[in-house]
């Protein structure tokens, strides 16, 4: 299995949640509510698994990997567009969530800020997996030997096996 398989399954799942996220605007839009239960499961869905999982494994393995590597003009273009638009869902889900907890606190005008940002996700994400998936993953394997192909997908076993660990220590520490 190449690395780019994984990571392109972890896609398949996170566009189930996109899904489910332009239905949530939808009904918000229709409705003139927000289901907060939902929206917290979603903001810590796109924070754990889409962007410490999923874009972790990229960053911190295959990206880095990539970065020693003598990429082509093109590659090295989306390699750096890629990783800018990881900062801008971090950026975009920080919104989300401080405008739903402003929503919670009564501040109710702060839907306009969640439906805004949720149009923003759920047009971001499916752009990004399909420049992932089409122009970038199955390309960027050829700079690598089979050797150094399976250590990556070692080294991916190894970071989501050690993400519980670091995600729950994360958690005690905030509260210390």
């Amino acid at each position: 299995m190449l690395p780019a398989g994984p990571l392109m399954t972890e896609h398949r799942l996170i566009e189930r949640m996109i899904s489910l996220l332009d239905s949530e605007f939808e009904t918000i839009n229709k409705k003139g509510r927000v289901n907060i239960t939902f929206l917290d499961q979603a903001i810590d869905f796109i924070r754990t698994y889409a962007d410490r999982c999923h874009h972790g494994k990229e960053e911190d393995i295959l990206f880095r990997e990539l970065k020693i590597k003598d990429l082509s003009q093109a590659h090295k273009k989306i390699l750096d567009e890629l990783i800018k638009e990881h900062v801008y869902a971090r950026e975009n889900t920080a919104i989300l969530s401080e405008a739903k907890n402003k929503y919670i606190n009564g501040e109710k005008a702060n839907i306009k800020t969640i439906l805004g940002q949720l149009e923003k996700l759920v047009t971001f994400y499916p752009q990004h997996i399909r420049k992932e998936d089409n122009d970038f993953f199955i390309p960027s394997m050829s700079y690598f030997t089979k050797e150094e192909q399976e250590d990556m997908l070692n080294e991916f076993w190894e970071f989501d096996k050690k993400l519980i660990h670091e995600n729950y220590k994360n958690l005690v520490e905030s509260y210390e």
